[in-house]
């Protein structure tokens, strides 16, 4: 199985965390369509005939698009591509892009999985991130997508900025748990440089993020989603049985993966590949028949530590069966003893089969996962 991802870099405004490529102009935005379509067309032969089992369009806002132009890009990837049946099929959407004519075309269209740009469902929280949408809509849209029929929805929250309290936080979680929604991504709001927000905390024109706080609001977070029935089954996503992202899941299992859009970013199990970040560019090389990527064939060695970073953030864990299948018992051998500190720590439950993060272990993921590298 793999899966196919596409970027449409176009947004209303930048949110101030933001660093994703984008443009706020939508001059060019029919002419991307055509060339990620052309791009579908002349990457064929990347995932080798497998079956496709996701789509997702992803962003900037790929909501922003007409409904024609996303059933057009979905008839070229069934034309070139075998999709499965019962493929997941993903559509990121901001809140005020969001109406019942849309959804319904995006439901006729084949899109049966919405993903919300909520972030928050507090006025204040949302103009101090620069969201183009406002607290009513954000739960408006919520309403709109369930009477139009669509159940396999996703939510983004953002906590630990400046100024949300406890309190505000578990109203944004218990008001997601009120509108029945059965998937959740949550982040901490992170400072990425060259963003406004990165500008504005440097002239001292907002403040900064306390990592106190980030830490406090996760963990609550995680004792709240468990006690209502959530499998916390990635360090930042929770659903409830049955609902997990097929799509992302697919990531972290290290699945094949074709990315079409500037920006977006391939796997074909020994090599990555990403294009270029740059509309104008992209456009240009497209128009030509060539495909504007780059390329890095993976060592095992980093195959090994991609295999640890994504494994590691999953419930399941790391699988030691399959860590010595494909590395020999050696890697198995040294990872398990290298693991016994942070075990030792209560970072990280070591089984029979697999190397689990404990809760404590989920605050520090990304840097357990660094000393664990070969």
């Amino acid at each position: 199985m793999a899966g196919i991802y596409l970027h449409i870099p176009f947004c209303k405004q930048a949110c101030a965390y933001c660093n994703f490529h984008f443009a706020t102009s939508l001059r060019y935005k029919e002419p991307m369509v055509a060339a990620i379509a052309r791009e579908a067309e002349l990457q064929k032969p990347y995932l080798g005939n497998q079956p496709i089992a996701t789509i997702y369009f992803g962003g900037g806002t790929p909501s922003l698009l007409d409904a024609g132009e996303i059933a057009h890009l979905l008839h070229t990837i069934r034309q070139h591509y075998t999709v499965l049946p019962d493929a997941e099929i993903t559509l990121e959407a901001n809140p005020d892009d969001i109406n019942t004519e849309k959804l319904e075309a995006w439901k006729e269209g084949g899109i049966n999985r919405l993903s919300i740009g909520i972030q928050s469902f507090f006025e204040s929280d949302l103009r101090w991130m620069n969201r183009a949408h406002n607290a009513g809509q954000a739960r408006r849209c919520i309403e709109l997508a369930q009477a139009a029929g669509f159940h396999n929805i996703s939510i983004d929250l953002i906590y630990g900025t400046p100024g949300l309290s406890d309190e505000a936080w578990r109203q944004n979680v218990e008001t997601a748990l009120a509108l029945r929604i059965p998937h959740l991504s949550c982040y901490a709001l992170t400072v990425e440089e060259k963003t406004p927000l990165h500008k504005q905390i440097a002239q001292k024109q907002k403040t900064d993020v306390d990592n106190e706080q980030q830490a406090r609001q996760f963990t609550l977070l995680m004792e709240w989603l468990r006690g209502a029935g959530y499998e916390h089954y990635e360090v930042s996503n929770f659903a409830l049985p049955g609902w997990r992202s097929r799509h992302n899941s697919s990531y972290w299992r290290g699945e094949k993966y074709l990315g079409l859009g500037p920006s977006a970013h391939s796997f074909d199990g020994e090599s990555r590949q990403w294009n270029v970040a740059n509309n104008n560019i992209y456009l240009q090389e497209i128009e030509k028949g060539i495909l504007p990527f780059e390329k890095e064939v993976l060592t095992p060695e980093q195959r090994l530590n991609e295999h640890i970073m994504i494994g590691l953030r999953t419930m399941e864990g790391l699988d030691l069966a399959s860590i010595e299948a494909q590395w020999g018992e050696p890697a198995k051998t040294a990872l398990t003893a290298e693991a016994k500190r942070f075990e030792q720590a209560g970072f990280l439950s070591i089984g029979k089969n697999n190397i689990c993060l404990t809760d404590e272990g989920m605050l520090r993921a990304d840097g357990i996962a660094a000393e664990l590298f070969v």
